[in-house]
């Protein structure tokens, strides 16, 4: 019982070390204006502090908000740029209102952009996905069929033996056809996803260059 507990705990002080944000080195090293452009430039919330503090209560530190907001303050201005904000919503990355609202006019609509190119990504890569998985499924059921008819050719089974075989085979086979129909169902998918990703390329790569 007591290996138990003490493993339990040894788990539960890895979890807290795992979402700490900040490692002993980083809290004890003071650097608070480099913690806070990073945090700027990386879009990060001003809630973020509040979790650098927790991390570092731990080695008696406390954080400099004073130079964490400056430098954070310089971070975001080279965040809150068009050319960031499209590739924040290329990449999937959730915006954290960290902007002005001076900024978001040039933020926001290249990060909109960005979302539809994701999007478009995203459904080409599941399509693609999709494809494969049946594929996958599709070379089992003719495993199946061929280990089944093998089974069937076997000597010494009764003719009811033998029924019960060619009624499963033609069971997997009903599976495949779906199956079939379902990848090539998937197959035009693919093809639909390909056009979209080459239409918001050409909608979009005048405006931001080629990805």
């Amino acid at each position: 019982m007591r290996l138990l507990l003490l493993a339990a705990a040894g788990g539960a002080a890895l979890a807290v070390a795992s979402c700490a944000t900040m490692s002993k080195d980083q809290c004890l090293a003071g650097a608070w204006g480099e913690v806070g452009y990073r945090d700027g430039s990386e879009g990060r919330p001003m809630s973020v502090l509040a979790d650098h503090e927790s991390a570092c209560a731990e080695y008696g530190v406390a954080p400099d908000p004073v130079a964490y907001r400056s430098a954070r303050a310089d971070g975001l201005n080279g965040y809150c740029r068009w050319e960031r904000g499209f590739e924040e919503g290329r990449n999937g990355d959730t915006y954290h209102g960290v902007c002005t609202p001076a900024q978001e006019d040039e933020f926001l609509p290249a990060y909109r952009d960005g979302q539809i190119v994701h999007a478009a990504e995203q459904a080409l890569s599941s399509a693609r996905s999709s494809v494969s998985s049946l594929g996958s499924r599709l070379e089992e059921l003719d495993d199946k069929i061929r280990a089944k008819q093998a089974e069937a050719r076997a000597e010494g089974l009764t003719d009811e033996q033998r029924g019960a075989i060619r009624d499963r085979i033609q069971e997997i086979r009903r599976e495949r056809a779906d199956t079939e129909r379902d990848w090539h169902r998937a197959q035009d998918a693919v093809d639909e996803a390909e056009f979209g990703v080459r239409d918001v390329r050409r909608r979009f790569q005048g405006q931001y260059g080629p990805w």
